[in-house]
């Protein structure tokens, strides 16, 4: 049986409803992860949280130790990652509350500690990167949703951006150009990391609001915190289904 973990996003720094079994400092070759990995029991099964900016949330996307993170739910048992992501929307049907199961990703970040091939190598390795989410847990994800009768988009490419602040609108306009469809902080080089360590990993991402540029509106906090409440509900109940199934 798959050994399941979540990475909680904004808006996910605990998992509600998970009875908490053990949590474990695991010490990593890169430092600490965000936070302990708390093993327990999620909608019947076994499963792995971590919260991907610290609980409470106070690590800026630039400086999540993802090397750590991954590494520690390796570590743990790990052997599938359910990866939440809170996003801005690009593609018009990436409105406010939509859901997105990305099928790429184009990485636009800089200076993070993205490989952990890069040091005392006995030779140099690369991965195959061409897709990089797990198609068989996009597929469990898209039924999960498709069972809670939200809207969402089975494919999607994902920007990433440095942060820790938002896009202007030309860096949106460009993302579009691109193929971009929705514009997060954090899908890299997480998804880059679960490949390397042989994790199956794919992204749930919540549009949170509508990217620079595609909205007379200022993006505030405030709505994007709305946008979070109203939607974990269903984040929580889509990964349940995930894990039952």
């Amino acid at each position: 049986m798959t050994v399941y973990a979540i990475i909680g996003g904004s808006g996910l720094t605990q998992l509600e409803g998970l009875d908490i079994r053990q949590s474990l400092a695991v010490d990593t070759p890169y430092g600490a992860p965000s936070a302990e990995v708390q093993i327990g029991e999620y909608a019947g099964k076994e499963v792995l949280f971590l919260a991907r900016h610290g609980h409470p949330h106070r690590i800026p996307p630039h400086r999540v130790n993802y090397r750590a993170n991954l590494w520690a739910l390796k570590q743990a048992g790990a052997e599938a990652i359910l990866a939440v992501n809170a996003v801005g929307g690009i593609h018009p049907s990436m409105v406010t509350g939509h859901f997105c199961v990305p099928h790429q990703l184009i990485d636009y970040t800089s200076g993070r500690e993205h490989t952990c091939f890069a040091d005392n190598l006995e030779q140099v390795t690369h991965i195959d990167f061409s897709y990089p989410y797990s198609e068989h847990l996009r597929q469990q994800l898209m039924a999960a949703l498709a069972a809670e009768g939200v809207g969402y988009s089975g494919q999607g490419v994902y920007g990433c951006t440095q942060g820790p602040r938002l896009e202007t609108a030309a860096e949106i306009a460009r993302l579009e150009r691109d193929g971009c469809d929705i514009v997060g902080m954090t899908g890299m080089p997480e998804a880059a990391l679960a490949r390397e360590l042989e994790l199956d990993y794919a992204c749930l991402a919540l549009v949170v609001n509508l990217a620079a540029g595609k909205s007379t509106a200022v993006i505030g906090m405030a709505g994007i915190e709305q946008a979070l409440r109203e939607g974990m509900e269903t984040v929580t109940s889509t990964l349940a289904r995930v894990l039952k199934r």
